[in-house]
């Protein structure tokens, strides 16, 4: 019997699992596919995340992994290039998001994890059901086992199988469309500023993320019309690409079929209740961030962080206790609903101009701000920390 399960093999359940390992608690980690390589993860570690990797010793060791440092942010429509965020201006250690792919992270956090002996981490565990006793969530099911342990912690995605066994269901706060994933190869003549970027078009929007060799492209679509672009096939989305990210035209036909295309459901999402006894949501299982911003792996890691702080000293202590779970959501739920109400702002402004099947066309006083460099700073420094930032209480790690 673990004091601890954590049930999702992701960046906010990684971390959790690691920060308990550290301290001393025993916890059990139960991945449900055999290993962290998912296609079309969110790839962006911020620099909130970096100093919290070099607060904990792991930064030097985790950035001699091949990555890709994005030092701004652009938005591009024809016409127009706005550059909204400089990176390289906020100083600390860290001035740029690491473009890494996550199963990259993971793996590392998973090896760093393994150096203690009461981290165990169980792959192809897939959870079928809960373990309760006297109302109290006691443990988990997987595959024929039972898996004891003093708390649970959800932190299985956006699509959480555990948030429906707890009935614990989020309430949509809206998504203005769906996202195609692809990958084209990068060259090492590419716009170096592109890293991460938006490129506007008639109905639609491209957004790029790079990697030390591929980009990963997302076409978006209105929602739920996955089925009608599979009947119109691809060629649509190459003529968007040879039109409105013109140094990626060469590149254009390597995408042949949609066997090469992940659909991405975006939504916006967040339970009103993020535990019952004996189990706690984090990250996408408790809140589902879009891909606006690049927040979701923040979103999930400072999640972790605010639960090592609360939960390591009860755990230590003796049961914890459903105002404990409560602590948690609360110290973190100002910060979750600051980030999806601009994100719900973002989607629905962009939905509306993409609508009229026009190319979307920056306000003045948007390029405007854009143009000065404290805004373009600010606006760097808000999305490479989050709102009310938490900070690791390395007392935890030394009880």
């Amino acid at each position: 019997m673990s004091r601890c399960c954590v049930v999702g093999g992701g960046p906010g359940g990684l971390v959790l699992a690691y920060l308990m390992a550290r301290a001393g608690v025993e916890v059990t980690l139960l991945e449900s596919q055999p290993d962290f390589d998912r296609d079309f993860r969110g790839d962006s570690l911020h620099p909130a995340t970096l100093e919290l990797m070099d607060q904990l010793g792991l930064a030097d060791r985790l950035l001699e992994l091949e990555h890709f440092r994005a030092t701004t942010f652009s938005l591009h429509s024809p016409g127009w290039t706005v550059r909204t965020a400089d990176y390289d201006r906020i100083g600390g250690k860290f001035p740029y998001v690491a473009l890494m792919p996550q199963a990259r992270f993971l793996d590392f956090l998973a090896r760093e994890a393994a150096v203690y002996p009461n981290f165990e981490l169980r792959t192809n565990a897939k959870v079928t059901g809960l373990v309760e006793e006297d109302g109290r969530v006691v443990g988990v099911r997987c595959g024929g086992e039972v898996v004891r342990a003093d708390l649970v912690v959800a932190a299985d995605g956006r699509f959480s199988r555990m948030r429906r066994l707890a009935d614990l269901p989020v309430t949509s706060l809206g998504g203005g469309g769906d996202i195609l994933w692809f990958r084209l190869p990068r060259r090492s003549d590419d716009p170096p500023e592109a890293d991460v970027d938006i490129y506007f078009g008639a109905g639609h929007y491209i957004g790029l993320l790079g990697g030390p060799d591929s980009w990963q492209v997302g076409y978006t679509i209105q929602k739920g019309g996955f089925q009608q672009a599979r009947r119109a096939g691809v060629e649509p989305i190459r003529e968007f690409v040879r039109e409105n990210v013109r140094w990626l035209a060469d590149r254009a036909d390597l995408l042949t079929g949609f066997e090469q295309i992940t659909l991405l459901s975006v939504d916006i999402a967040r339970a009103k209740r993020w535990h019952r006894p004996g189990l706690l949501m984090i990250g996408d299982a408790a809140h589902v961030i879009s891909p606006v911003g690049g927040n979701g792996i923040l979103m999930a890691v400072q999640d972790a962080v605010v639960a090592a702080n609360v939960l390591i000293p009860a755990l230590k202590a003796g049961e914890v206790g459903e105002d404990v779970l409560a602590e948690v959501q609360r110290l973190r739920e100002p910060a979750i609903e600051k980030v999806q109400a601009q994100q719900v702002r973002v989607e629905q402004r962009t939905a509306k101009a993409l609508a009229t099947g026009l190319p979307y066309r920056f306000p003045l006083v948007f390029r405007l701000l854009c143009g000065l460099a404290p805004f373009r700073k600010a606006a760097a420094r808000a999305n490479a920390y989050g709102p009310f930032r938490p900070r690791l209480n390395p007392a935890v790690l030394d009880m």
